[in-house]
């Protein structure tokens, strides 16, 4: 109903592999069908800051979809950053890592950028939104609860706000909640509309 403007498109493709993108961008109300190729590497050049990597990073993925675009498809793509003191924090690499994370972001304002990237046959459209988070101090105790129970290395920051962590360890945020979970519906249903 509010997407007629898609209908010149012979599908919509949701490109992220993301459970929690897929259940977000399920609920905006588009017909969609998820397709996630793996061979992108997700490497920035060193000189680009802050939002300019999540952007670079989601046309870099819409990249990989070329032949999807070109048989006249509307792919999505997206990226999400998390930064502290304005240092790119990824996905942990184990259990070690995730740790260090979660001390380093514990007590902290940081910031989670998200980039989406609309790819057309001869239209392209990159927004992004950006989240201040606040955390409280968490304890050590607290943490590796967390990381025993829900294992969150497949996600930037080493946590997921809609998890416990979330509940107990956030003071608050400024911006978009959707946004820290990897998809900034708001914004995306509006550029959606207008694409």
């Amino acid at each position: 109903m509010f997407f007629n403007n898609l209908n010149i498109y012979n599908k919509v493709i949701l490109a992220s592999q993301s459970p929690r993108r897929q259940n977000l961008f399920k609920e905006l109300g588009v017909e969609y069908e998820i397709l996630v190729k793996n061979d992108i590497e997700e490497i920035y050049p060193e000189n680009i800051k802050e939002e300019k990597i999540a952007l670079f990073l989601a046309k870099l993925k819409a990249s990989a979809y070329k032949d999807e675009i070109d048989s006249g498809n509307l792919v999505i793509t997206a990226d999400t950053i998390v930064l502290l003191n304005g240092k790119v924090i990824g996905k942990p690499k184990d259990r070690e890592d995730a740790t260090s994370i979660l001390s380093r972001l514990s007590g902290n304002m940081h910031r989670v950028i998200t980039a989406v990237c609309l790819s057309a046959q001869h239209k392209q459209k990159s927004f992004f939104a950006e989240t201040d988070v606040f955390f409280k101090n968490l304890n050590q105790d607290e943490i590796n609860y967390y990381l025993n129970t829900y294992q969150p290395y497949d996600k930037a920051g080493s946590y997921g706000i809609q998890e416990w962590i979330g509940y107990i360890g956030i003071e608050k945020i400024e911006g978009s909640y959707y946004n820290v979970m990897g998809l900034p519906t708001q914004m995306l249903y509006e550029e959606l509309k207008r694409f």
